[in-house]
C-alpha cells in the first residue's frame, strides 16, 4: 500500500526532539500563551517576512479573526460583502458567515483552480473585501488580485492554509502605518521574494496535521504588517482580554496550543526542505504521467506551488478510484462538495458556478509527501499511466 500522507514516518523524524521538548514543557508548567507559542510566533512571522504573527486554535478561526478584527477598527461592518473563490474548503466561506458578512462565490481558474483574474469587476464594485484562497499549495494570481484591492479599495485577505513556504517574488503589502525605516528583524531571509503570509493585508494559516507545516492536532496563525489589526486579534483570541479578568471587548477563547507552538517551531526547519522534496515529486510526476486521461496540474516551475496536494482531474472519477484501491494506492479528493451545494450552506446554492460544479465531480489527490520513496514515486507514475 502506498499511503497518501504517511503522517506517522513525517513526524516520526522529530520523535526525539519532540519528546525533549514535552518534557521542558512539563517541567515549565506555563500550557497557555507560554513562551512555546511567543518564540513561534516570531519564527513564523520571520519565516513569511512578516512583522506579526498572533497564534490561533486553528486555521478557520484564524481567517474568522482577521474579519473580526477589521470590524474592530471599524474597516468592515457586518453585512459587507466578500468575494471568495466557489472551489474552495468550506472554512473559506464559513470564516465570513462567522464575522456576519456576506460571502460573494465567484469562479475559478480552469488550470490553476485558484479565484479566476477573470473575475466580474462590477462584483467588486460592492465588495468591501477579497480573500486569496492559495489552494492545493499554489499561490493565486497575487499581482493581479493586488491590483485589483488597490483600484476597488479593498481588504485583501490571503487563505494561506495550504500554502506555507509558497515563494512570490513581489514586493510585500504593508499596512501598518508606521515608518518602512523601523522593519523589525523578522524580514524575510530572501529579500528579492515574498512568501505566502505577506502578500496582503493579512493571512491565515491553519497547521491541522497534514498541512505542509503541521502540528499534532489543531493550531493555526494570522501573519500580517498591521500593528493595530494585531491588536484587536490578541483581543479577540483570548476572550477579549489583555489582562486577566478585564474583558475590553467581546472576544473568543482561540489560542494556539502551547505545546504545539513547540512541535511547530521544530518542524518549521526543516519546512523548506520538505517544500522543495514535495516540488521534486510533481515534476517526476508532471515528467512521468502521459496518460491522456488524466489532466495533470498547472505548475510553473517556481516556488509558488509547494504541493499541498497533487490534483489531476479524472471524467469517470468513480473509475479511477476503482482502479486505484485494485492497485493500493491511497488518495483524497480535495473536495468532492463545493461548498454552495453543501447542506449547511443552502443559502447560496443559487450561484451558477458550473466550473466549480465540475472540478469537484472530477478532482482527486495522488500521493505527494516529503516521505515519499523515489521507488513510491515511480510505482505511482507507471501505475497510473496504465489506467
Amino acid at each position: 500500500m502506498i499511503k497518501f500522507l504517511d503522517l506517522h514516518k513525517i513526524n516520526n523524524r522529530f520523535r526525539e526532539e519532540f519528546q525533549a521538548s514535552f518534557s521542558k514543557s512539563l517541567d515549565d508548567a506555563h500550557f497557555i500563551l507560554g513562551n512555546n507559542v511567543a518564540n513561534f510566533e516570531n519564527e513564523f512571522a520571520a519565516y513569511c517576512g512578516t512583522k506579526y504573527c498572533v497564534g490561533t486554535a486553528n486555521g478557520l478561526d484564524a481567517l474568522t479573526l482577521i474579519l473580526k478584527g477589521y470590524i474592530q477598527l471599524g474597516k468592515l461592518k457586518k453585512g459587507d460583502k466578500v468575494i471568495v473563490p466557489a472551489n474552495t474548503f468550506v472554512a473559506s466561506v464559513l470564516s465570513v458567515l462567522h464575522a456576519d458578512l456576506v460571502p460573494v462565490l465567484v469562479e475559478p481558474d480552469a488550470d490553476t483552480y485558484t479565484i479566476s483574474a477573470n473575475t466580474d469587476t462590477k462584483l467588486f464594485v460592492e465588495a468591501k473585501a477579497l480573500i486569496m484562497v492559495h489552494l492545493y499549495g499554489q499561490l493565486a494570481d497575487v499581482a493581479h488580485f493586488k491590483k485589483i484591492a488597490e483600484d476597488f479599495k479593498l481588504i485583501l485577505i490571503e487563505d494561506a492554509a495550504q500554502a506555507h513556504g509558497a515563494v512570490l517574488n513581489v514586493s510585500p503589502m504593508t499596512s501598518d502605518t508606521s515608518s518602512s525605516s523601523s522593519s523589525s528583524s523578522s524580514s524575510s531571509s530572501n529579500s528579492s521574494s515574498t512568501k505566502a503570509g505577506n502578500l496582503s493585508n493579512a493571512a491565515a494559516f491553519s497547521f491541522y496535521p497534514s498541512k505542509n507545516l503541521g502540528a499534532l492536532g489543531d493550531g493555526g496563525a494570522v501573519t500580517t504588517n498591521d500593528s493595530e489589526l494585531v491588536e484587536q486579534i490578541k483581543l479577540l483570541r483570548n476572550y477579549g482580554s489583555e489582562k486577566k479578568y478585564i474583558n475590553k471587548i467581546v472576544g473568543f477563547n482561540s489560542r494556539l496550543d502551547d505545546m504545539q507552538a513547540a512541535f511547530l517551531s521544530i518542524k518549521l526547519k526543516t519546512l523548506d526542505a520538505d517544500n522543495e522534496r514535495r516540488r521534486s515529486i510533481a515534476k517526476a510526476y508532471l515528467n512521468g504521467i502521459t496518460n491522456p486521461k488524466l489532466k495533470r496540474p498547472f505548475y510553473d516551475g517556481s516556488k509558488n506551488h509547494v504541493f499541498y496536494a497533487f490534483v489531476v482531474e479524472v471524467q469517470d472519477r468513480d473509475a479511477f478510484i476503482s482502479f486505484l484501491n485494485k492497485h493500493k494506492i491511497e488518495f483524497l479528493i480535495h473536495y468532492p462538495i463545493p461548498p454552495h451545494q453543501q447542506e449547511a450552506l443552502q443559502a447560496f446554492s443559487h450561484f451558477n458556478l458550473p466550473l466549480t460544479e465540475q472540478i469537484h465531480k472530477r478532482i482527486i489527490s495522488l500521493p505527494v509527501s516529503p516521505v515519499m520513496t523515489d521507488a513510491e514515486v515511480k510505482t505511482v507514475i507507471d501505475v497510473v499511466n496504465t489506467y
